[in-house]
């Protein structure tokens, strides 16, 4: 676990901001570079980006700390709500955040809203695998208790260990126990999905179906990873639901009511 990449004078830089200003960048150059495919200019790319950056981070950051203000928030400054170089911010809020800072510019600018949209899917699956790594530098989204070979363990100054203590698993002067690195294997998770997206891009039938797959697909894989995770206090599980698992079934049915409808209009059309 290395949370600080480097020092500027007083200034601390975390790996987790670096990694989400990278997957920002990346996510901007590949949607640029296939958006003339859509006849769309990439300066306009480079626009929604920037209002999908704003979304995210705010939908991300007021997800996170409402879901958590019980246990990390309550007793601290107000001053905590804003530090998200800490970590905390939560995909789903954060994807959320996106879809309508992004309809709102489309709107206004007048853009063909499901051509700009498969433009963004597969840079929305590419930047979330930096940002997985950025959870990772920063020992957040762990995993439960592993045996396995690969199992990672954190330092007790993270929140991995405190959590672990909390519950009873380790004593006060003992390491953290090994852990599924759920990070890994949900940054693996969105390079395939990017991979798939990039090649459904080129081979579409209809405008909306690369984001309508991307809904579907990261909805299913995401509810598998989440049989992993560890980091869920016990008052956040519903019926044995994590809340990942719980917004993923919503996300699931847009995404195929999505792509039902699309194809029925591109099947009126023809």
């Amino acid at each position: 676990m290395h949370p600080i990449a480097f020092h500027l004078g007083p200034l601390t830089i975390h790996w987790y901001g670096v990694m989400i200003a990278v997957a920002f960048l990346v996510g901007l150059w590949t949607a640029s570079r296939r958006a003339p495919r859509e006849n769309i200019p990439g300066e306009r790319i480079a626009d929604i980006v920037l209002w999908l950056m704003v979304g995210a981070i705010l939908g991300a950051r007021i997800v996170y700390v409402t879901t958590y203000w019980k246990d990390e928030f309550a007793n601290q400054p107000l001053t905590e709500i804003f530090m998200i170089q800490h970590g905390g911010l939560v995909y789903y809020g954060g994807l959320i955040g996106a879809i309508l800072a992004g309809f709102v510019y489309i709107r206004w600018k007048k853009l063909p809203m499901w051509k700009v949209a498969d433009v963004l899917a597969p840079s929305i699956a590419l930047g979330n695998f930096f940002g997985r790594v950025g959870c990772f530098f920063n020992g957040c989204c762990y995993g439960r208790p592993t045996h396995l070979p690969w199992g990672v363990q954190f330092p007790n100054q993270s929140y991995a260990w405190f959590q672990q203590y909390q519950q009873g698993l380790v004593g006060k002067s003992d390491p953290s126990l090994p852990v599924h690195p759920t990070e890994i294997y949900d940054a693996v998770n969105n390079v395939l999905l990017y991979l798939l997206l990039a090649w459904l891009f080129r081979h579409k039938k209809f405008d909306g179906q690369v984001f309508a797959t991307y809904l579907v697909g990261y909805a299913v894989t995401r509810t598998f990873m989440e049989y992993f995770r560890g980091d869920y206090p016990p008052d956040h599980l519903h019926y044995g639901l994590t809340p990942g698992m719980l917004v993923s079934i919503p996300i699931f049915i847009v995404g195929l009511a999505l792509g039902a409808i699309r194809s029925q209009r591109e099947a009126k059309r023809a």
